[in-house]
């Protein structure tokens, strides 16, 4: 019986900690950025809340597409683009790092 706990106790809270959020952003080159998102264990991120600040502002929010991105026109100045899957799955990537 303790063994069966054991088990099922590892089985579940290995899940809870199966994926990890990623994405990855690139300047399109036409004054526009595309970042796409997902998960280390393949999930799509369709619907995954995205936006862009400045400042600590948000400048652009929306969500994932279905194809798991999301683009934007490019900001003047510092920004960031933050994919939030939620708490623990959070992605900020700075406009500096984003390149062609």
């Amino acid at each position: 019986m303790l063994n069966k706990i054991l088990v099922t106790t590892v089985l579940l809270t290995s899940s809870l900690f199966a994926h990890t959020a990623i994405m990855s952003c690139f300047d399109n080159g036409d004054g526009s950025i595309t970042c796409e998102g997902g998960f280390s264990d393949g999930s799509s991120s369709s619907g995954v809340k995205f936006r862009v600040e400045q400042n600590g502002k948000v400048l652009i929010s929306g969500q994932m597409s279905e194809d798991s991105d999301f683009t934007f026109k490019k900001p003047n100045g510092d920004y960031s683009a933050i994919f939030d899957a939620g708490e623990g799955h959070r992605v900020h990537i700075s406009g500096k790092d984003i390149v062609e």
